[in-house]
């Protein structure tokens, strides 16, 4: 059975090893290897995730099957001053995919936007990634393209995708 809890560890242990294991999988035929390391140490890095989560207050979660964590996100509510939950991170282990975890992450995600007045969930997707039939499936949808420079010469070609939630 699947358990999801606020993380309360300061120093990511489990956000880091789920991140560590799955971004080269996801990302190794988009991005160069140069561009992955660079970007877990810019996102994943302990000072980084503190400062995501005590200063710009991004709210982590992870997701719990028996013992095993097998999943995180990070989502902040009204966004830029909006009625807008945006979802800045949200993975799940290899041999969790498919099982449901990562539609439960989302629905808890979309109940805790909804009890805060939101309206919407929204977020980013590399234009290559698979996950977009994931979103699209939980009911997402593409409202616009971004490309964010985020420096050392590398950028991020995503996609915005936003899932409405009915009146």
């Amino acid at each position: 059975m699947l358990q999801i809890i606020p993380n309360s560890d300061t120093q990511f242990t489990a956000v880091r090893a789920i991140a560590f294991e799955v971004w080269p999988k996801t990302y190794g035929n988009i991005l160069n290897a140069a561009q992955i390391e660079y970007m877990l140490d810019k996102m994943y890095s302990i000072t980084s995730l503190q400062e995501q989560a005590n200063q710009k207050k991004h709210h982590f979660i992870l997701v719990q099957e028996g013992n095993e964590t097998v999943g995180f996100a990070a989502y902040e509510h009204h966004v830029e001053a909006s009625e807008k939950t945006k979802i800045h991170k949200i993975y799940v282990l290899s041999s969790q995919q498919t099982k449901g975890t990562g539609k439960a992450l989302v629905n808890f995600i979309a109940n805790e936007a909804k009890a805060k007045g939101d309206k919407a969930l929204f977020l980013n997707v590399n234009k290559y990634n698979s996950a977009i039939h994931f979103y699209e499936k939980t009911g997402f949808v593409i409202v616009k393209e971004e490309v964010i420079d985020i420096g050392n010469g590398y950028i991020m070609d995503d996609y915005v995708m936003e899932k409405t939630f009915k009146s």
